[in-house]
């Protein structure tokens, strides 16, 4: 959701990368559904490993509970969001999950000098 965020609110003025420590077999469907009813599709994503060299070659890092997993490298700008998991959750419980990851995402993008749409 945050990946989806990030590219409808910034367009093209950043690139987007999304990844897990632990990536799921498919999207959760209750996501997908809410990131709809507020005109974005994220579901031609799917789950992801991140890798050493993709963390290296950005400029902010966001995890969400990846803990010790994560590797940290030295001149990035990271943030730890802690958000309620929406893995098993139905779409009504993951609206408001998905209204707060818009919000820090727009925190993100003025923190970052990134003009929003």
């Amino acid at each position: 959701m945050a990946a989806g965020w990030l590219r409808h609110l910034a367009q093209d003025r950043v690139d987007v990368y999304s990844g897990g420590s632990d990536p799921g077999k498919q999207l959760n469907s209750a996501a997908v559904e809410a990131m709809c009813e507020v005109g974005i599709d994220i579901s031609n994503e799917f789950p992801k490993p991140f890798s050493v060299e993709s963390v290296k070659a950005v400029d902010a890092v966001i995890t969400m509970g990846c803990g010790d997993t994560c590797p940290i490298f030295l001149g990035k700008h990271y943030e730890d969001w802690a958000l309620e998991d929406p893995a098993g959750l139905g779409v009504d419980a993951v609206r408001p999950i998905r209204d707060e990851i818009r919000r820090r995402v727009l925190k993100l993008l003025n923190d970052l000098g990134i003009e929003t749409k």
